[in-house]
């Protein structure tokens, strides 16, 4: 659930693919790949037509003013029904090359390979239309399209070249990052020198980890690289400590009480790491979109790249659940939270977190408390058993009492005793429960103080779990 990036090669000419996630917590993503490309192709099932996310692809590629190619795949499928796509596609306001249009569509199967020439071509040719051009010989820009930390090679990013050439030692700046290109890596793997127009490589060498879809460009030398970076990062600090500044106005005592009363909800504190930072924010906007007015979610730390003692630390001080996405623990990460009881929850599939953690959110709440009245039994007469205490002998006058229930003793409207029944006995037998219309013999656990006339009620008390 990355962006991924890959070069293909058809009749001598290389095409780059961005591949974008269709999950709709990836909506950054995708609005970050239809901003960073030349074309848009947007896959549609012939079996499913235009799913929700399928719409918020296009309008992110019409938002960006890119142009668009259809690939309609699953067509080898029985159930494939590509004119349905079409007409949705008519609805949507977009016509068909093929019924008068001028939106190109391609029939293919992923699986069996068929029609894919057919798309390449179109694709070649739409760039040919566009009069796409770059110049090779001047120095690179392009952009991020994802960061991450990895072990033994420190923050990465695999970049997308738009215009010029990218060479090995070159001094790179992206926001508030900088650095010395150390290493370039194709998505092959193999290593390059050089990365011209429209190549996605993947470099080493960065001070620290950017921002994904945010601009890179080369400077000079690593002192005018490094003072921009550094100015920018001065920037970034002061526009956050203004914000932070804002003057409050005076609480008045409405609020106060209103903030009073609100305190007592519930928090659900989460540290989040994941693989990369696109994946970050995906998940931190899902996360913060899950919707409650009992409880609260709160993330209190984020960060790319394995979970660390720091974050088991951190989570141990502040009660919370680390959350680790496509990442693994750092040597001595697991043995550090059993001894501080800090929960660690991994995962590789974006529903299942999001699942879990409404269901940690639910879990947070005061289960709702409801009665059940079973039924009522009368006392007719008291036999005193000397030191075995007092028996009520009664009559079941409503449903039924049970032995496993509570129950209350009730004269007129005042309670005398909530609690156990002891023993239930049916004539000389002990007896589970009691219908009505039956007589039994009832001695409540350490209470006597009962009189002929009274009534006990057998109930059940039942937790329910709360809804968020």
């Amino acid at each position: 659930q990355h962006i991924g990036a890959y070069q293909v090669e058809h009749q001598g000419r290389l095409i780059t693919f961005l591949d974008t996630p269709g999950h709709e917590a990836f909506t950054a993503m995708r609005a970050r790949g239809a901003n960073l490309t030349d074309i848009a192709v947007i896959v549609i099932a012939a079996d499913d037509g235009i799913m929700p996310q399928t719409k918020e692809a296009i309008q992110h590629a019409q938002a960006a003013k890119v142009a668009m190619i259809i690939a309609i795949n699953k067509c080898d499928l029985r159930s494939a029904n590509p004119d349905r796509v079409k007409r949705q596609l008519q609805q949507m306001g977009l016509a068909p090359e093929d019924w008068g249009g001028d939106l190109i569509c391609c029939s293919v199967s992923a699986t069996k390979g068929e029609g894919m020439d057919h798309l390449l071509e179109m694709i070649l040719l739409q760039a040919d239309v566009l009069e796409l051009r770059a110049n090779p010989r001047r120095k690179a820009q392009g952009y991020v399209i994802e960061s991450r930390l990895e072990a033994g090679m420190g923050p990465t990013a695999n970049v997308l070249v738009t215009n010029g050439t990218l060479q090995l030692n070159d001094a790179i700046v992206s926001g508030s990052t900088w650095g010395r290109v150390k290493a370039m890596i194709n998505d092959q793997g193999h290593k390059v020198r050089t990365a011209g127009p429209s190549a996605a490589v993947k470099i080493l060498g960065l001070t620290s980890v950017p921002a994904p879809g945010s601009e890179f460009h080369i400077y000079k030398n690593d002192r005018e690289a490094r003072q921009i970076a550094e100015e920018r990062a001065a920037a970034e600090r002061l526009k956050d400590l203004g914000s932070s500044a804002e003057p409050r106005a005076p609480m008045t005592l409405d609020e106060l009480l209103q903030e009073k009363s609100g305190s007592e909800k519930r928090t659900l504190n989460v540290i989040l790491k994941t693989d990369v930072l696109g994946s970050l924010e995906a998940i931190r906007g899902s996360l913060e979109g899950i919707q409650s007015d009992k409880v609260d979610l709160a993330i209190i730390g984020t960060g790319a790249g394995n979970i660390t003692v720091n974050d088991v630390l951190l989570a141990s001080a502040s009660k919370a659940v680390i959350l680790g996405f496509h990442v693994g623990k750092d040597a001595g990460a697991g043995a550090e939270a059993k001894r501080k009881g800090v929960e660690i929850r991994l995962y590789s599939i974006i529903y299942e977190m999001l699942d879990d953690v409404k269901n940690l959110l639910t879990g947070l709440l005061e289960p709702i408390i409801k009665e059940h009245v079973n039924g009522q039994a009368a006392i007719r007469q008291i036999f005193d058993m000397g030191k075995r205490g007092k028996v009520a002998g009664c009559m079941c006058v409503k449903g039924k009492v049970t032995l496993k229930g509570r129950a209350r003793v009730k004269r007129k409207d005042e309670v005398l005793y909530e609690g156990k029944i002891q023993t239930l006995r049916r004539f000389q037998n002990e007896a589970n429960e009691v219908r009505e219309g039956q007589e039994c013999g009832i001695v409540l656990d350490h209470f006597a103080n009962f009189a002929e006339g009274d009534i006990i009620e057998s109930y059940e008390i039942e937790k329910v779990a709360q809804e968020l």
